[in-house]
């Protein structure tokens, strides 16, 4: 079986797609140099993040560093086939040149890994994840794209192979299934969300990300034009936020810090992603993971119900 990500902190590549909000080339390149200077060297990134200008982005700022020195992740299941232009991407904020075609088979596996090589300029990733099968059909997705990636990783092709979803019942039955190295667990496992709990014992390494659920943990008092799963946050999760913010602050600890340690005290998380729209961001988080958080903080949550047993 293959190897885990290096370090407690990588960088989620989504915000380089131009997620939410447009990014130059140059304010992109400022964000991995910034986490390059922190001595981040996991960078995870996907075809699907911005159709494409992601992983471009990503591989000309790795193409300046040695190999040997960084983990690289990408994800299969969605190839990007040309179109005519047809203004912006509906979630990313780039021309929509491309769309997205569902393909969990081993031709569309291997093709798509191929593909982000080239976008990439890199001979090799470390670690191909099978993205969102869930969001096609959970079943079928499984049965064909977990022998395609087990495949990669025996023939030598990859180091270590992985599903990354949102969905707990997808990552639950790739822990289950024993044929991946790594899952990438996306907010099942954070503040408001513990449903990961279910299949953690059953997982071999684990990344977590999705640590701010999208955006309503990432700052000291959750606003209600915050986001919550990539939506406008629903008044009783955004109610739960605050009192969590609250216990928070009572042991002189702000809700994002807490956030990003939070799944990190469960020893199978290996790693956290998280995203960055500028060098600021990635300065933050990094400086929060180097805090403190006192054990009584956990213990009272959990005595108030705001995090499960």
């Amino acid at each position: 079986m293959g190897s885990a990500p290096r370090g407690r902190f990588g960088l989620g590549a989504a915000s380089l797609g131009n997620l939410y909000a447009p990014i130059d080339d140059e304010q992109a390149h400022a964000v991995l140099e910034t986490a390059w200077e922190l001595g981040i060297r996991y960078f995870d990134t996907a075809p699907h993040y911005g159709l494409g200008l992601s992983e471009r982005r990503v591989g000309a700022f790795l193409a300046t560093k040695p190999r040997n020195e960084f983990v690289v992740s990408t994800k299969v299941g969605r190839l990007l086939v040309p179109q005519r232009g047809t203004g912006l991407d509906p979630e990313f904020q780039v021309p929509a040149d491309y769309r997205r075609v569902w393909d969990f088979s081993s031709d569309g596996v291997r093709r798509s890994l191929d593909e982000s090589l080239t976008r990439l300029g890199l001979d090799s990733v470390d670690i191909v994840y099978l993205h969102d099968p869930d969001e096609y059909d959970l079943g079928p997705a499984l049965a064909e794209g977990l022998p395609a990636v087990a495949a990669l990783r025996d023939a030598g092709v990859v180091s270590a192979v992985g599903l990354g979803s949102k969905s707990a019942a997808a990552l639950a039955a790739g822990a289950r299934s024993g044929m991946l190295d790594v899952l990438m667990v996306a907010g099942r496992y954070t503040l408001l969300d513990q449903s990961a709990l279910e299949f953690l014992p059953e997982a071999a390494d684990v990344v977590a990300a999705g640590v701010f659920n999208s955006g309503v943990l990432a700052t000291g008092e959750p606003s209600a034009s915050a986001r919550y799963e990539y939506a406008p946050v629903p008044p009783e999760v955004l109610g739960r936020a605050r009192e969590i913010a609250a216990v928070c602050a009572e042991f002189g600890v702000d809700l994002p810090t807490a956030a990003l340690h939070y799944p990190l005290r469960e020893p199978v998380v290996r790693t956290i992603v998280v995203g960055a729209a500028s060098p600021d961001e990635v300065r933050q988080n990094h400086a929060r993971l180097q805090s403190t958080v006192p054990g009584d903080l956990w213990a009272t949550l959990r005595d108030k119900g705001l995090i499960r047993r």
